[in-house]
């Protein structure tokens, strides 16, 4: 056999290997179907529809239109193809460091785990539903709201760790439209509630403890 009838019969071959991989742009998607299935355009003029979207366990997204794909085709056979990879140049994210691991948005959100286990949620709303509790244990708890805090509760129970007492202080004005009731003592500045005593009005002597202090 010659070089010239090696190559002849080479040639097929040759051709499905280099026609399984393949880049591609994402034109239409549907998100709908258990295995999402995405149109994409190939070479000049070859578009393929319902090609299979492959995605890792436990993560799924729905890409956009112009968004970059890798297609394998099973055995170079153009018809049969499935997509491994999707992703955009253009939003994602740059400069991580080795290690670290993110998710982001063409809208600009991102949930980066950063080196240090530092996790840092970016974004415009957040919101947490969980139909039966959320519980943070840390060492330290801070908020910062620079139009307000309200919490919706038929209760709200602050204590110390372990059965210990709780200390809070409050820096400013506090305004309550119900009832306050203290199992110890009340202060204003150095009056006490339970023990002051103030003069008689008309007499010389101060009065005595308010009842029941």
């Amino acid at each position: 056999m010659n070089r010239d009838d090696f190559n002849r019969m080479s040639a097929p071959l040759i051709q499905r290997v280099r026609l399984m991989v393949a880049r591609a742009v994402v034109r239409l998607v549907d998100s709908s179907r258990r295995v999402q299935a995405a149109q994409v355009g190939l070479l000049k003029g070859e578009a393929r529809d319902s090609v299979e979207m492959f995605e890792h366990y436990g993560f799924t997204s729905c890409p956009l239109p112009g968004m970059e794909a890798a297609v394998m085709f099973v055995g170079g056979d153009r018809s049969s193809g499935v997509i491994v990879a999707v992703g955009d140049r253009m939003f994602r994210l740059q400069g991580l460091q080795p290690g670290e691991v993110a998710l982001y948005t063409d809208e600009g959100d991102s949930l980066v785990f950063k080196r240090g286990r530092t996790v840092e949620l970016t974004t415009l709303h957040a919101r947490i539903t969980a139909e039966e509790d959320v519980a943070v244990v840390t060492k330290r708890y801070e908020v910062t709201a620079t139009e307000g805090v309200a919490i919706n509760s038929p209760s709200y129970v602050s204590r110390g760790v372990d059965g210990g007492t709780c200390s809070s202080r409050m820096e400013g004005a506090v305004h309550v439209t119900g009832d306050v009731t203290s199992d110890a003592d009340v202060q204003a500045g150095s009056v006490s509630l339970r023990t002051h005593v103030h003069p008689e009005n008309g007499g010389s002597g101060p009065t005595g403890s308010p009842v029941g202090g």
